[in-house]
């Protein structure tokens, strides 16, 4: 574990989630409140830094790496997203949670409301952050995505422009704020181009089709809230407040910042699970 970053009072384990070795960073008191962070593409644990500290305060923070992602260990095949969906609430299981709270963020916030739907019983709320709801209608605009998703889903072209894409994107959409060359390399290096190639290759040749033919999915039993930029091409077109036909969903912009929301404006993520309103 030499190679993962410290951070005042994070602790490191490896936990066995069926047959994947999962990485989490844990933090806070083993008897509070459990906190589930959930990070996205191409990210890990360290996405939220910024945050882990003011939580640990008031909740037993869990923050794990998903499969493929930071240290933990990266399998052939399972990058569909049920699946990530199921590495989690596997990794409840061995820790031995009956319920969390789950913030999410990216592919984290959409494995979410995976969960939410399939097994409402083991989320308390959920913080879904930069990533549209099952119930979106897409915008126009966020056709723009293709123009790295389907590079990276191509094989062989993927694995070798995953590196260079991720890093671009990771500095995109900051406003001249741009990520320090030591966090960029802690996400970009620790994410195989064929995991990333993995992601993005099941998302459009089969989730993505499955999805606009399918029916919308059942009501959400999860008191969730779904914050994303006012300048995030992912959630372009999002419309605040209430969602139609899901009561327990409600939706908030976050001014003047795009999709690296738990990054740049921290206090919103830590105001929601301290119940504050913002």
């Amino acid at each position: 574990m030499s190679d993962i970053p410290s951070l005042p009072g994070v602790s490191h384990e490896f936990v066995d989630v069926d047959s994947l070795r999962m990485h989490v960073a844990l933090a806070g008191a083993e008897d509070a409140p459990p906190l589930l962070l959930v990070h996205g593409w191409p990210q890990n644990w360290w996405a939220w830094r910024e945050v882990i500290g003011e939580l640990a305060t008031d909740f037993r923070v869990i923050a794990p790496d998903l499969r493929g992602h930071g240290w933990t260990e990266a399998p052939e095949g399972g990058y569909e997203k049920e699946q990530l969906a199921s590495d989690m609430l596997g990794l409840l299981d061995a820790l031995g949670l009956e319920r969390v709270s789950w913030v999410g963020h990216d592919w984290g916030g959409w494995t979410g409301f995976l969960a939410a739907l399939r097994a409402p019983q083991r989320l308390e709320r959920l913080l879904a952050l930069c990533i549209p709801h099952p119930w979106a209608t897409p915008h126009p605009r966020q056709l723009a995505l293709l123009a790295y998703q389907l590079p990276i889903s191509l094989p062989a072209l993927g694995t070798r422009l995953a590196g260079p894409l991720s890093r671009a994107i990771l500095q995109s959409g900051r406003h001249g704020k741009r990520l320090a060359a030591g966090d960029l390399e802690l996400f970009a290096e620790h994410i195989p181009g064929r995991v990333s190639l993995a992601m993005y290759r099941t998302f459009l040749t089969r989730e993505l089709p499955a999805s606009v033919r399918a029916r919308p999915p059942g009501p959400l039993l999860v008191d969730t809230t779904l914050l994303v930029g006012e300048q995030d091409i992912v959630t372009k077109g999002s419309s605040p407040g209430a969602v139609s036909g899901q009561p327990r969903l409600k939706v908030e912009i976050v001014p003047g910042v795009a999709h690296w929301v738990p990054e740049q404006r921290p206090d919103t993520v830590i105001d929601w699970a301290r119940g504050a309103s913002r």
